[in-house]
């Protein structure tokens, strides 16, 4: 499960043999069934996820206790309630696995380890970070500018695999409309 991991690192940073195996060390493999809530809200979250295969989101509860889903993973890729794993605060968040997952877990203990004795793991580490960040301001603009069909093209045309695995109305809440609107521009879109 590794190799995976591995391999998007090296499309950015070289990795010598040690640290090749220090990643292997201390990014521990885990298996999770769908549906799974892996983190809670309320707590601190434990773990950086890295997901090898699979599905996973962030929601929370809103007033109403409707579900919010505020971010969809598609691997490969990391996930986490980022900014709470980060300067360790409670999160307001949920992560839930949506299918089965393969994931790699880090704790913040070792990830800090491996960014204080590697300088090609702190490289790659800000590298995440500053995608993490590109990513949100992307995500903000694109809820704030685009009208809810063209925020579920745009995400259908980057990430296709998504609607054969996500339930709609995941995606829905994501792209901030309802399911029967998500439907409606469905139907418009296959006309």
């Amino acid at each position: 499960m590794h190799d995976k991991l591995l391999n998007l690192i090296s499309k950015k940073i070289l990795l010598t043999k040690h640290e090749e195996e220090l990643c292997r060390k201390y990014f521990e493999p885990v298996l999770f069934s769908k549906n799974q809530i892996i983190e809670d809200e309320g707590q601190v979250p434990k773990y950086l996820y890295f997901v090898v295969s699979g599905f996973i989101r962030l929601f929370y509860y809103n007033n109403l206790g409707d579900e919010v889903t505020t971010h969809i993973n598609c691997p490969p890729g990391f996930f986490a309630s980022y900014s709470n794993f980060i300067n360790h605060t409670k999160s307001n968040e949920n992560v839930a696995c949506i299918t089965e997952c393969k994931l790699l877990r880090i704790t913040k203990i070792d990830l800090d380890f491996l960014i204080q004795r590697s300088v090609a793991f702190k490289d790659f580490s800000i590298w995440v970070f500053e995608q993490s960040l590109t990513y949100n301001e992307n995500r903000s603009k694109d809820l704030a500018t685009l009208t809810a069909e063209q925020r579920y093209k745009k995400l259908i045309n980057n990430y296709p695999e998504i609607v054969y695995h996500v339930p709609l109305q995941y995606i829905a809440s994501f792209l901030g409309m309802n399911p029967k609107s998500l439907s409606r521009i469905r139907k418009q879109m296959i006309k």
